[in-house]
């Protein structure tokens, strides 16, 4: 599928604010199953200075700054991007074994096993908690590949979780979300990694966006018109596997990938300083409009 992808940003002040310094991460990434074909940034006011530069997990990452007084930060990316389908169904039985991962993981220092050891520990806005282990725990069976587990936890988070757009923010912790069994995309792709984490699953945070429109007949998924959330599970074979439990999915090819990392702070669409008042106004627009091919 090839889509066009627009996701605008801005921040609107009550008083002029000067000497803003901002990061941006909302450029769509290059992966085997998704091509980007064009992209464009444009910031207003213009920047007195604008710089690329990829983050460790490979995302693009643009540092902003504006020096002259301003009211009003906007900041939007424009992309193609073609996505083709990742047959992740089929790759569900063929994972190793809990231990067989934990064992690689022990021993094996290859560049990906070294990213994925990132992504097994706790991070900043994801701990390991006795409540997530809690959730997890029942799930776990004899036989059981790690695919497998992920599978039954996307399951169990769609189903005894509510989502609930009024519930949280960005700040809002795992243990509140656990307790009050609610949330937004964002939280249950972090409570999916904390559970998996907690028994020893390296598994990272996947921001992106879904198809706005979904094919005749098809059911809308939540999540469309915004940015959205998932997460991944690390199997040493088949790679970085997709789950998305806010739809009790594997990603595919209406999920549109912009960035990773090990939790939500390493991949904020948009974050700064600035020299001012920092009482804002944030608006935030996302438009994913599929396009002939």
């Amino acid at each position: 599928m090839k889509y066009s992808l627009r996701h605008l940003t801005r921040y609107s002040y009550p008083q002029p604010v000067a000497n803003s310094y901002n990061l941006a991460c909302v450029t769509p990434r290059q992966l085997p199953y998704q091509q980007v074909l064009q992209t464009r940034l444009e910031v207003l006011p213009l920047p007195s200075e604008m710089q690329q530069r990829s983050d460790y997990f490979g995302n693009t990452q643009h540092f902003i700054h504006l020096q002259s007084p301003h009211q009003q930060l906007s900041v939007t990316a424009d992309s193609i991007v073609t996505v083709q389908p990742r047959h992740n169904v089929l790759k569900i039985q063929d994972a190793v074994s809990l231990n067989q991962l934990q064992s690689h993981m022990a021993t094996q220092h290859d560049p990906a096993t070294l990213q994925a050891k990132l992504c097994l520990h706790a991070s900043q806005l994801i701990p390991l908690l006795p409540q997530a282990k809690a959730l997890i725990t029942p799930l776990l069976s004899e036989g059981q590949n790690v695919l497998q587990l992920a599978q039954a936890l996307n399951d169990f988070i769609f189903n005894e979780f509510q989502y609930d757009p009024e519930f949280s923010t960005v700040v809002t912790p795992l243990t509140d979300v656990i307790s009050h069994r609610r949330g937004v995309c964002q939280d249950f792709a972090q409570l999916a990694i904390s559970c998996l984490r907690c028994v020893g699953i390296p598994a990272r945070y996947v921001s992106g966006y879904l198809e706005t429109r979904p094919p005749e007949g098809q059911p809308r998924l939540v999540g469309a018109d915004a940015s959205h959330a998932w997460f991944a599970v690390f199997d040493p074979t088949l790679g970085w596997i997709d789950f998305d439990p806010t739809n009790n999915l594997l990603a595919d090819e209406q999920h549109l990938t912009v960035a990773f990392g090990r939790d939500y702070a390493d991949v904020v669409p948009l974050k700064g300083l600035l020299q001012g008042n920092g009482e804002h106004t944030l608006t935030v627009a996302v438009d994913v409009a599929p396009l002939a091919d």
